[in-house]
């Protein structure tokens, strides 16, 4: 039996308690010189979980990957695996696979030479090594491929052999640096639900590296937002979409329209709020308004509907606009809409329920309910302390 691990999983007292299980950073930061890479991130990263680092390029998200696999030293912080610190463990100490996205074969080896690199490395036993290849080609369900140059297979078929060859010595935790970036889009979307059945047969930690935001939400148990180093939010992947908690992470996720009114009335957890000259109405649930405070809403563009015709004077949250560009999508179509008082908006219509004739330059009414859109934060342009970001984040 092949054991390399950090931590003897048969020994409990090497193992931290429950609640210190898993992987822990704990304001972790890297510098480059004045530039700050990684900024105070905190984060608790559970036993089992497939869990991504999301965020658009230059959001730190690869080098906090990098820094937990060991490859980069942090500037402060500490990172902790079952209540221990590994910080000052090298790479191949930390029993971490890796996944990048180019796979990183070796194209003179074979499938089989290559997944069993991790164990010959190691100078494991050479009948363990042939029985652990034999179960990673089923795992990755590359039986009748072991004699084959890289070279000689399709995309999604390296990127199975790279994810076996990071899983053959037992890591304790596999990350992916935005493994499926060179694939096509409908490729891609195959690998990626063999990735979700992947995780669900080995039981493994799973940290997953991607700016695609449809392959964090589609795979992920929990999703962590990153920008300029910061970790925004984290949560499940409907959680973010339909509760997110900052300007960024809304318009991130998918699109939004976003509102940014003063409050007039508040009655119970109904709010009045002006935008320029008109009123609207919403629900709020947790958040406490005064008079004259600023509230900022994100409306998803599903939420709201569409009509050529005026609309109900008993209607509350009605806009005017021109339509200005319509984008179809086959199942969806997109449309632009320059309203009267609160700017651009944008629309979503489902193709196939779409009742209306909708053609640029047409005058349209757009409704909402009071409880369609959701209340935010806007960190990125007023926040001036790392304190008053660090309220905002949940772990």
């Amino acid at each position: 039996m092949i054991t390399n691990n950090l931590i003897d999983m048969k020994n409990p007292s090497a193992i931290g308690t429950t609640d210190n299980n898993g992987l822990r950073l704990e304001r972790l930061g890297k510098n480059f010189g004045e530039f700050i890479a990684v900024d105070d991130v905190n984060l608790h990263i559970r036993r089992g979980e497939f869990l991504t680092i999301l965020g658009p390029s230059g959001s730190g998200k690869t080098t906090l990957l990098m820094i937990i696999a060991g490859f980069l030293e942090a500037t402060s912080g500490d990172i902790q695996f079952d209540g221990l610190s590994i910080m000052s463990l090298r790479p191949e100490k930390r029993n971490f696979g890796m996944d990048f996205q180019g796979y990183a074969l070796f194209p003179h080896m074979t499938v089989r030479q290559n997944i069993a690199y991790p164990l010959e490395v190691r100078k494991g036993a050479r009948d363990e090594i042939v029985k652990r290849v034999d179960e990673m080609l089923e795992l990755v369900q590359l039986e009748t491929f072991g004699d084959r140059l890289p070279r000689q297979l399709s995309g999604g078929q390296q990127q199975r052999v790279a994810l076996a060859r990071a899983l053959i010595f037992d890591p304790l935790v596999l990350l992916l640096d935005e493994p499926l970036g060179a694939l096509d889009k409908k490729l891609r979307s195959n690998v990626q639900t063999q990735l979700k059945h992947l995780h669900r047969k080995v039981g493994k930690t799973f940290v997953y590296v991607t700016h695609d935001q449809e392959e964090a939400l589609s795979m992920s148990d929990r999703v962590v937002i990153m920008n300029h180093g910061r970790v925004v939010q984290v949560g499940s992947p409907q959680e973010l979409y339909e509760r997110p908690s900052t300007v960024f992470a809304s318009k991130f996720i998918g699109k939004s329209n976003i509102l940014r009114g003063v409050v007039n009335q508040v009655d119970g957890n109904e709010v009045l709020y002006a935008i320029a000259d008109k009123y609207f109405q919403q629900l709020v649930s947790n958040e406490k308004f005064s008079k004259n405070d600023e509230i900022i809403l994100a409306l998803r563009p599903e939420k709201i509907k569409i009509a050529r015709c005026k609309v109900a004077s008993n209607e509350v949250n009605i806009l005017v606009g021109r339509i200005i560009d319509i984008t179809y999508f086959g199942s969806t179509i997109l449309v632009n809409v320059e309203t009267d008082s609160v700017g651009e908006f944008i629309v979503e219509v489902q193709a196939w329920n779409n009742q209306e004739t909708l053609e640029e330059g047409q005058k349209i009414s757009l409704t909402w309910s009071p409880d369609a859109a959701f209340t935010v934060k806007d960190i990125e342009s007023s926040f001036k302390e790392k304190k008053s970001f660090g309220n905002l984040i949940s772990t």
